[in-house]
């Protein structure tokens, strides 16, 4: 859902930080939307204007935390060419915009593994953020210098956010200080 106004987005935006922060206190399952709407300072009726389910607010989370990660990535997309250097530019960007989500992500993971959850990556719910997803890894390899074989080109976008969604379940399990497996994971991958 979109709102019209900057006092709108100022409104959809402390709902959303409410929620999160909720989760992360509490865990998913045991937010209810009463607790956002008083943490965010609206009322019940509001909070479900914006968010009609807690489903919505964990999409509105995966949409906040792909556009952060488009916007880190920018840099490394405008200056490199080489495909491995672009790939690891965009994984740095996804890890450091998800970082201060790592506890709730493993209690997100519950939920969301399960595949008849709306918060399932694969799911039609998750597809909009899905699809700008697997656009981006194919900004990513068309912006390259690499020869890309025409048998895997068509596939390869996808193939790279399956890589990237190994990853980030990786990320969810490592226990290592600052996820610094996942970084020597992605260090070590990505120019496979």
């Amino acid at each position: 859902m979109t709102t019209k106004t900057p006092k709108g987005e100022q409104t959809r935006a402390a709902i959303l930080a409410a929620a999160l922060d909720l989760f992360r206190e509490h865990g998913y399952e045991a937010t209810t939307m009463r607790s956002i709407a008083g943490r965010a300072g609206v009322s019940l009726g509001n909070s479900y204007y914006y968010f009609p389910t807690k489903e919505h607010l964990v999409q509105a989370f995966y949409a906040s935390t792909h556009a952060v990660t488009l916007d880190a990535a920018q840099p490394v997309l405008a200056a490199e060419r080489r495909l491995d250097r672009r790939l690891r530019g965009l994984m740095d960007a996804t890890l450091t915009s998800i970082a201060p989500y790592h506890q709730f992500a493993g209690m997100l993971f519950r939920s969301a593994a399960d595949p008849r959850s709306p918060l399932n990556p694969f799911s039609e719910e998750s597809r909009p953020v899905r699809e700008e997803s697997i656009t981006l890894f194919a900004e990513v390899v068309a912006g390259s210098s690499a020869t890309i074989p025409k048998d895997i080109a068509d596939e390869l976008p996808l193939l790279l956010w399956l890589y990237h969604m190994g990853v980030i379940l990786f990320w969810v399990h490592d226990s290592s200080e600052d996820q610094h497996r996942t970084r020597q994971l992605v260090d070590e991958t990505t120019a496979l």
